[in-house]
């Protein structure tokens, strides 16, 4: 099985048109049909809202102005993975399942308006949560400097009680600097590449990976061609490769390394290695030149399952 550790399904559907079990839209490449016929069983599916940067924008069902709206376009991606038949995986027991199954990741916090809604959002099948995209009011993100802000501190305790998975993509690094320090609980990053490759507060630095894995977790590897390589040329699975090959020695082994490609999100797939997702059958022919069989499907998807095993609850 091979397993993506981050696309934003509802996120394209309801803000862009792009629907999941139709037939596809031109230039994109992820549709139910697609992910099954690549052998994809499993996918981290997203409750992804950004902040409005762009007053047109906003009311889209992309972007919002404050917590309220945040909250509302989260909780209409739920229904969508609802509605389209994606049943969140809420315990161990779940995974396995026939068909297509998701992990919900609530891709920034800021849906979460109060700790107090963190039992909610668990209620409702959220397992991962990333507190940050670009700023939120929990934490510094892309391109917007800074750590955890006292609410982000608050909010911690509460996503441990719950059981919370933590994302630490799309921090920035002060603020993955204090997660670090004060989380105890599971950690991944779903889609973050190697800074040392591809320099910029988006990447993971190699200090970074290591601790991630001393804990236990794994990093996904995005598949955006910014993600990728510095010269703005369309990348290739050589360059996936080169990054599962660098994120492997920081961590100190592939059982840390996994896929997170993001694909559709953001961007189409003239910025992406693959031309169609059945290739992901060529990127596990070239891994095998750098990593076993059993090193490879442990990447391709058996790495994710093992974490999940750990990180998700019995009952």
């Amino acid at each position: 099985m091979i397993v993506d550790g981050h696309l934003d399904i509802a996120w394209n559907a309801l803000a862009f048109g792009r629907g999941f079990d139709g037939p596809g839209t031109k230039g994109y490449l992820v549709t139910r049909s697609a992910l099954e016929q690549a052998g994809v069983g499993l996918v981290f599916a997203t409750l992804f809202a950004a902040p409005g940067v762009e007053e047109e924008m906003v009311g889209t069902g992309a972007y919002y102005r404050n917590a309220r709206e945040a909250r509302l376009l989260a909780l209409s991606q739920l229904n969508y993975y609802g509605a389209v038949g994606l049943p969140p995986v809420r315990r161990r027991r779940d995974l396995g399942r026939p068909g297509l199954q998701a992990v919900v990741l609530m891709e920034g916090a800021d849906p979460i308006e109060s700790p107090a809604q963190v039992a909610d959002w668990w209620e409702r099948g959220v397992r991962i949560v990333g507190l940050a995209w670009q700023r939120t009011r929990y934490s510094g993100g892309t391109h917007a400097p800074g750590g955890l802000t006292a609410a982000g501190r608050r909010l911690l305790p509460a996503l441990a009680r719950a059981g919370m998975i933590l994302d630490l993509s799309h921090l920035a690094q002060a603020a993955v600097e204090d997660v670090l320090r004060l989380w105890k609980g599971p950690l991944i990053a779903s889609h973050s590449n190697a800074r040392a490759l591809v320099p910029g507060d988006r990447q993971l630095s190699d200090a970074t990976v290591a601790e991630l894995a001393q804990r236990g977790g794994v990093v996904g590897v995005s598949f955006y061609r910014g993600h990728l390589r510095t010269d703005g040329r369309r990348p290739n699975l050589d360059d996936v490769a080169r990054h599962v090959r660098h994120l492997a020695r920081a961590a100190g082994g592939p059982e840390h390394v996994g896929l997170g490609t993001d694909l559709d999100g953001g961007f189409a797939s003239d910025a992406a290695p693959l031309r169609s997702l059945s290739q992901l059958s060529n990127l596990g022919l070239r891994l095998r030149r750098d990593f076993s069989s059993e090193e490879v499907d442990g990447i391709l998807g058996g790495n994710w399952l093992r974490f999940l095993k750990r990180a998700l609850p019995t009952g």
